[in-house]
């Protein structure tokens, strides 16, 4: 009888009850996959992230990784590496050590162990900084620092919790285009927990968003941008959506009023456009190709990049995105009266 060899890569169905809130969230993920648990706050990331570290028992489901049953191994005995949201590095170590203390846990030699650390921190960049303490690195060096103390112990899965939560904006997008190619060579699996969907479409080869403990949709980052199915995802990615029933080139909302689409549906179904798809007049507009128009009302205006994000209540409420001079010509403070116009061009229909 022929041995089948055991299967590669996370296999886990992550049950936790903690009080009211129960985590009831299925994760698989090939070895050299990365996964990003996308979610608001609250939505069971963390609860996920120690479940799947060996820091919260689970009440139910399984947890495997490479086939092995991980459900009852004490977290110091997982080959699982972990990057905390605020690193935790040992203050009185020196970069070189922090990164040491993995192997040595493992049973290397104090010389072995500090030579593979040496490795791993010339792989980071950080070969000038073997004898510095975290209090003397930079918030990018000291991520670099953590990332290569997990590795340091060749785990079979990477856990990142906000890995890039506690750097300033510009040292972020530097370190995540490292962190980048860091995780495009790990040959295992690695789980990002992060609530910035940048941070996620960048980093993660496929999203797995919760809300309220449950897994709401699941996909490669391009298919969630274009087909969000929850309030959550749409505001996350910058559209404004809703739901409703499609007959032909016609969607009738939920919310009241229909939205013509360049799409031919029928049965329930999604209805999404951007922000930036919106026109808004201060009078009902009578020359407009636009076949979706709407009576709106101002509810308030705040900056967006290099925008100004209007978001607007009425017969059909929706955020627009317009020019700083657009919205002095028009004239807009909250309770202005204004039309919203969508093209069918611009919006996009998909089956719910």
């Amino acid at each position: 009888m022929t041995a089948h060899p055991a299967p590669q890569g996370l296999d886990a169905h992550l049950v936790v009850e903690r009080g009211s809130f129960r985590l009831d969230v299925e994760l698989t993920a090939a070895p050299g996959d990365v996964v990003a648990l996308l979610g608001p706050n609250g939505a069971g990331k963390t609860t996920a992230l120690r479940a799947l570290a060996g820091l919260s028992p689970l009440t139910g489901g399984h947890l495997r990784l490479d086939g092995t049953d991980l459900a009852r191994t004490p977290p110091e005995s997982r080959p699982v590496g972990v990057v905390f949201q605020d690193y935790l590095l040992f203050p009185h170590l020196t970069a070189l050590d922090n990164v040491a203390f993995g192997p040595r846990c493992q049973g290397a030699g104090r010389s072995e162990a500090r030579r593979q650390a040496a490795v791993w921190l010339e792989r980071m960049g950080l070969a000038e900084h073997l004898g510095a303490k975290p209090k003397r690195l930079s918030g990018g060096q000291a991520q670099r620092v953590a990332l290569a103390r997990a590795l340091a112990t060749d785990p079979r899965l990477l856990l990142l919790d906000e890995p890039l939560a506690a750097l300033d904006a510009r040292t972020r997008l530097e370190v995540r285009a490292q962190l980048r190619r860091h995780l495009a060579d790990f040959e295992a699996v690695a789980v990002l927990v992060t609530h910035d969907p940048l941070d996620a479409m960048v980093l993660a080869d496929r999203l797995v968003v919760v809300e309220h403990g449950r897994v709401v949709q699941e996909g490669a980052p391009a298919d969630i941008a274009r087909h969000p199915r929850t309030e959550y995802i749409a505001q996350l990615v910058g559209l404004n959506l809703y739901r409703g029933r499609a007959d032909g080139h016609t969607v009738r909302l939920d919310a009241g009023p229909e939205v013509s689409t360049t799409e031919d549906l029928s049965g329930p179904a999604f209805v999404a456009f951007p922000p930036g798809a919106v026109t808004l007049y201060r009078d009902r507009p009578t020359g407009s190709s636009a076949r979706n128009l709407w009576r709106c009302e101002v509810a308030g205006l705040e900056s967006h990049g290099d925008q100004i994000r209007v978001e607007l209540t009425g017969e059909l409420p929706l955020a627009a995105d317009l020019t700083a001079v657009a919205v002095a010509e028009l004239g807009l403070h909250p309770g202005a009266p204004v039309w919203a116009a969508v093209k069918a061009t611009q919006t996009h229909a998909y089956p719910a």
